[in-house]
């Protein structure tokens, strides 16, 4: 006799393998497609957030602390004197968030799939009550259930390395917003660390350009970059570079031939990597999912329309917010216009005397999801 699934995830990414194992654990039976190889060689970090940390830790798949770097401090610099700095202590907490290695939490979540035995690593979609697309943003999928996809291209590509520093990191992670280019320095490797992850926005041709060049070249326009923070630079991880954009799914889930069918991760919504935000977005969307699946009545099937459209409600109005104050800040701090970089770093040196204002949004980035209205708001 055939398996029967419950659940068939398209896409073995982290959240599709995260979505996977919190499902098999409400002993739902789940088909997870994607290759089951070993995690490549990958450059990028993730900033991940407290509520991010815990539902990975919840599957035990939080990686080692070496590989999971707690951020004490955070330096965001302008191009004309602004200055914004958060710190771990002023908001009470013992990290901002952490910059996890991506090689290192993808190993541990593969581990964890292979050790369920209600997860099955299949070569291709299979039936199920409901299919989620994890399919990252170059989905097929969103093609074949016949979504449309909202794309806004930035203009700017993203060069994503790593660099051993002559200064240690001390846990601080750093932000240069400089003629219209977006630079960000990653701690990793721990405490002691001195490696930091380098996600750095360009034009698509200066993107090109610093890719091709010699590793001496390439790193003294880096440390220039980056003002000299932490001393000479050494090359320590190849260049990838990708476009950057904003996206979003008109249709978060539908029904098809197929049955029904939801969208998740990259596959429903895209952001600009200033911030920090996208793979905590999407690790959300598989809290939700888990959250109105498990929770459901027990009379209510997984393909039950109700139970999805409150998936969808809940998660669209969270990427209202925080996608579009993405969507702002990106546009702001790339205009060359000289009376508007005046204006923006007079905004930022207003946002670090703000008190309470401040304080909210460091909480929001971190996750906190017990936030009262916004200061300036009153509550009826």
């Amino acid at each position: 006799m055939a398996t029967q699934f419950d659940i068939c995830i398209r896409g073995a990414g982290i959240v599709g393998r995260t979505l996977a194992l919190h499902l098999a654990g409400k002993q739902m039976r789940v088909a997870l497609v994607g290759a089951d190889a070993a995690p490549k060689a990958d450059v990028r970090a993730y900033a991940l957030n407290q509520t991010s940390r815990q539902l990975l830790e919840a599957v035990r798949c939080w990686p080692e602390p070496t590989d999971a770097t707690p951020v004490l401090a955070m330096q965001v610099y302008g191009d004309e004197g602004g200055q914004v700095a958060f710190s771990a202590s002023e908001q009470g907490t013992d990290a901002l968030n952490w910059i996890v290695d991506v090689p290192a939490l993808e190993a541990r979540l593969q581990e964890a799939v292979r050790f369920q035995p209600l997860i099955e690593v299949v070569d291709g979609p299979v039936p199920a009550a409901l299919t989620v697309v994890c399919e990252g943003r170059t989905s097929s999928s969103r093609e074949e259930f016949g979504v449309e996809w909202d794309v806004t291209p930035y203009g700017q590509s993203a060069l994503a390395t790593r660099v051993q520093c002559a200064r240690a990191h001390n846990q601080v992670a750093q932000q240069w917003f400089d003629n219209s280019e977006i630079l960000a320095f990653l701690p990793l490797g721990g405490p002691q660390g001195s490696v930091c992850a380098v996600v750095w926005s360009l034009s698509p041709e200066r993107a090109s350009q610093m890719q091709a060049e010699p590793e001496e070249a390439f790193c003294a326009a880096l440390q220039a970059a980056s003002h000299d923070s932490l001393g000479a630079l050494t090359l320590c991880g190849a260049r990838s570079v990708w476009s950057l954009q904003q996206a979003l799914a008109r249709r978060w889930i539908g029904h098809s031939a197929q049955g029904a069918w939801a969208l998740a991760g990259d596959a429903a919504h895209n952001m600009h990597p200033l911030a920090g935000q996208g793979l905590n977005m999407g690790l959300s969307d598989v809290a939700d999912l888990v959250r109105v699946l498990s929770e459901r009545a027990y009379w209510r099937t997984l393909d039950d329309p109700r139970l999805l459209r409150q998936y969808e409600r809940s998660r669209k109005a969270e990427f209202a917010v925080l996608g579009q104050a993405n969507d702002a800040l990106q546009r702001i701090f790339t205009q060359p216009n000289a009376a508007l970089r005046s204006l923006r770093n007079w905004g930022m040196n207003q946002f670090e005397r703000s008190g309470s204002i401040k304080h909210w949004v460091a909480r929001r980035a971190m996750g906190d999801a017990a936030l009262p209205p916004l200061p300036w708001k009153t509550t009826p």
